[in-house]
């Protein structure tokens, strides 16, 4: 087994992934161990060679009693880069992981290509720590182990996944008093605050939407507004997204990292076709209609979205093969012979009011629906085509 040693204490480490891949570190929760991130590794080994560690205090690193600090924590993170032979690399954190690398920097900024901050906060209530720390120290790791499992998963996760419940709920009541409390004093004791704005790495905060322990309210809010040019994104998970949301937290680690290191022409281009998608759009369903459809965008639905501004608006629409009359028409012709009724009325409003077709234009293409989709589908979709040309007619239409 591969141990660093940093001021006395032996710490485990280990690598998965090729080792001619760029290096991702990843540090874990308070209460967990370097299995925390074990379903997302081998989403992200095809990029990186992942660098993990057994936080002081916990798994098999030592545990030595007496109060921890963040920067002695951020010296052990980089005492195991040296002894894994990494120079530099992306650092990833989860809530006590992230506050260790909010503490990096100051110390080693040249160490640092990106960091990934995940539901973590820049400072906690001392007070709160105080009274955890004492009741670990009075009866152990049991009384702490029903609520933190509360925290670390939603209630729905945990009806779903017990089985990933028991395992952590397990480890955290054989986790070391002495290393709990150490990292639970570091947690109380941090004073990152006045570090953040000095931070240049570019630094990702994800939050998880059901984090009760550190929602984005007075904890992610504070960070993105003290790091110069930090972003966030939102996963659907509670307080360890790495369990909960694997796939999610896998694909913003590896969108951001990669982007980090191999620039941002994927993402200027996309931005290029949304653009141009997003002009054809307006052309063809109106500046009101878009616009309403953007503000309805929520985390759940803008990925489809910009989707189909690209592939559907540019790559189909803006082909110069044929005119927007006659896709217009064509899109009238395929949804009611596929009954997309929503669609179907969508394009027939959009196309009556842009002047995109007459209503003589319709009524032909509805004639020619009959013969070849059937005069049901045609029924329907005169019946459809004349409501809408009624509510464009009435005053307030």
């Amino acid at each position: 087994m591969p141990f660093a040693t940093s001021h006395g204490a032996r710490l485990y480490w280990r690598t998965d992934g090729a080792a001619d891949k760029p290096v991702m570190v990843l540090l874990t929760s308070i209460g967990t161990d370097l299995s925390l991130y074990d379903p997302v590794v081998p989403l992200l080994t095809p990029d990186f060679r992942v660098l993990r560690m057994d936080t002081r205090g916990h798994g098999a690193s030592d545990a030595p009693a007496g109060d921890y600090s963040l920067d002695l924590l951020a010296d052990d993170v980089l005492a195991v880069m040296d002894a894994a032979g990494v120079r530099k690399a992306s650092l990833v954190g989860t809530s006590l992981g992230a506050m260790i690398l909010m503490a990096l920097p100051p110390k080693a900024a040249e160490r640092v290509e990106a960091l990934v901050l995940a539901c973590t906060s820049p400072a906690m209530d001392p007070s709160t720590w105080d009274q955890r720390l004492a009741l670990v120290r009075a009866e152990g790791m049991a009384p702490l182990v029903e609520p933190v499992m509360a925290r670390f998963f939603s209630e729905g996760f945990r009806a779903k996944h017990p089985e990933v419940v028991e395992t952590v709920r397990a480890a955290l009541l054989a986790q070391n008093p002495d290393g709990y409390c150490g990292c639970g004093a570091a947690i109380r004791d941090m004073a990152l605050l006045d570090n953040l704005p000095s931070i240049t790495a570019p630094t990702l905060v994800v939050t998880g939407a059901k984090d009760a322990a550190t929602p984005f309210q007075g904890h992610a809010d504070r960070i993105l507004a003290a790091v110069p040019g930090s972003r966030h994104v939102e996963v659907d998970a509670a307080h360890l997204p790495s369990l909960e949301a694997p796939t999610a937290l896998a694909g913003a680690i590896r969108a951001f990292v990669g982007e980090v290191l191999h620039g941002t022409a994927v993402r200027d281009a996309k931005d290029t076709l949304f653009e141009a998608g997003l002009t054809t759009r307006r052309k063809v369903l109106g500046d009101a209609w878009v616009d309403r459809s953007l503000a309805r965008r929520t985390a759940f639905t803008a990925d489809y979205q910009a989707m189909i501004t690209r592939y559907a608006w540019n790559e189909i629409w803006g082909r110069p093969g044929l005119d927007h009359r006659t896709r217009r028409l064509l899109v009238l012709a395929i949804c009611a012979s596929l009954a997309r009724w929503e669609e179907f009325r969508l394009h027939v409003r959009a196309g009556l009011e842009q002047g995109g077709f007459t209503q003589d234009e319709l009524k032909e293409t509805l004639m020619q629906l009959a013969i070849y989709a059937g005069v049901p589908a045609a029924n329907t979709a005169f019946t459809e085509a004349a409501e809408v040309i009624a509510e464009l007619q009435s005053p307030e239409g």
